[in-house]
């Protein structure tokens, strides 16, 4: 899977609630009360002038009474989301839903540059479903994540009614409703995966403290970021305040990817593969599950007779899609990535089909496999469509797929143990069984 750009520098590594915000912007559209607000923020002046906000309209300027010490402390502010506008008119708001605040890290990446202007249209949350977009960068994207307003800014999506940009979590996640983990810094040459797990692990702890601190109780975190069984692990324990069950590594891509390939084999269209699971991991080692995994109904082993296929040239291709990807695209996966991403939260908001599931990277506590507890682990899912989710009971095993399955556990703990560290567990010891490369940190 894709990885966006590191969203924490070493200058902000240590987030405080009451820490000067560094260089953040904030922009603001009349929300679905229909009046203009504009929101707090505690940046002080940039300290050099490559920070310096650029209107992309003439700025507005507040009344001369207005300006009271107050006032002073808020962000200078730019475009169409600083305007007034009477929507009290506008019979079409009147039936729209409470607004959705929604934060993105790695909001200037490549992911996001696909991911933000589908949640902008209405495609996950509906027609009728405001929004409100917080997005999260480094101080060294700044300036792109600005570019990012701009293009949003540019697209006049009716729906898209806030946005505010940062580099500091704790003033970008407040109230978030759902959060979007999709800032990690990508795997460079001649580095362990070890040294991976300790650098990403370190933001994604952060990302965790902030989220505990200033979002939603019930907010949503869906983790892209690689590694990121064990980086949503990393976030969901230093956020004892969220429930753990909110927390998910993204594997839908996987999913994805296992029903075309499925639905090429047996010469169908992929929307008649159903049920299909990816077990553990989101590496080298995940497991994707053919064996419960239907084709127009029907099991996945009676319509595809080449059983030999499925057990090696089809796992070996899920497992390494990303690296083929990278190869012949000279960058990895983006746009399917944020699909993916759209496909999870609307697995999520919508009742999964009678008899379907789903695969996700959740919280193994109180499985029903036999799965080691207390990691994240990819397994089959369903959900009533409220933000919740079931784990599916009635699944088959053969001896190939537990074979299978206990070499991913084994690599998740073992990168549990080599994060303890950051999870509160003691002292990390590293005895990772392989150098599994992710797919997309080459």
């Amino acid at each position: 899977m894709a990885v966006a750009e590191l969203t924490t520098s070493p200058a902000a590594a240590t987030y405080t609630k009451t820490s000067s915000r560094l260089h953040s912007s904030q922009l603001s559209l009349s929300s679905t009360r229909l009046s203009v607000h504009f929101r707090r923020s505690f940046r002080p002046t940039p300290r050099s002038q490559n920070f310096k906000i650029t209107c992309s309209v003439n700025q507005v300027p507040a009344p001369v009474a207005a300006q009271t010490e107050e006032a002073k402390k808020k962000p200078e502010c730019y475009g169409v989301f600083c305007q007034t506008y009477d929507l009290k008119a506008e019979e079409e708001t009147k039936t729209w839903k409470k607004l959705v605040n929604i934060a993105v890290s790695g909001a200037a990446g490549m992911i996001s540059n696909h991911l933000l202007f589908k949640l902008a249209s209405g495609e996950v949350f509906g027609p009728d479903q405001p929004i409100a977009l917080k997005l999260l960068g480094s101080e060294r994207s700044f300036q792109a994540l600005e570019g990012v307003a701009m293009e949003l800014e540019d697209s006049l999506y009716p729906l898209l009614r806030e946005v505010s940009i940062g580099i500091d979590p704790y003033e970008v996640y407040e109230d978030a409703e759902w959060a979007l983990l999709i800032g990690a810094k990508p795997r460079g040459p001649g580095m362990e995966r070890a040294g991976l797990l300790d650098i990403n692990g370190q933001i994604f702890a952060e990302q965790g403290k902030a989220l505990n601190a200033v979002a939603s109780r019930n907010v949503k975190v869906i983790v892209v970021g690689n590694p990121c069984n064990t980086n949503a692990l990393i976030c969901l324990k230093n956020a004892p305040n969220i429930p753990t069950k909110n927390f998910h590594a993204l594997t839908r891509l996987d999913e994805n990817r296992a029903k075309c390939q499925l639905a090429l084999k047996a010469g169908v269209f992929y929307d008649k593969v159903s049920n299909m699971t990816i077990w553990g991991n989101h590496s080298t080692t995940q497991v994707p599950d053919f064996l419960n995994a239907r084709i127009n109904g029907l099991p996945v082993k009676e319509v595809i007779k080449d059983h030999k296929w499925l057990e090696e040239e089809f796992t070996e291709k899920i497992q390494k899609r990303g690296g083929v990807l990278i190869q012949k695209w000279g960058r990895s996966s983006a746009a399917s990535t944020a699909v993916s991403i759209v496909d999870a939260m609307k697995s999520l908001i919508t009742p999964t089909p009678e008899g379907d599931w789903f695969s996700s990277g959740v919280y193994t506590n109180g499985n029903p496999y036999g799965i080691a507890q207390d990691i994240v682990f990819s397994m089959p899912c369903r959900s009533k469509g409220d933000g919740d989710y079931e784990l599916v009971k009635d699944i088959k095993f053969d001896d190939y797929l537990r074979k299978r399955i206990a070499k991913t556990e084994a690599e998740l703990l073992a990168e549990k143990r080599c994060v303890a560290h950051l999870t509160g567990e003691g002292v990390a010891f590293c005895d990772l069984p392989e150098d599994t490369m992710l797919p997309g940190e080459m």
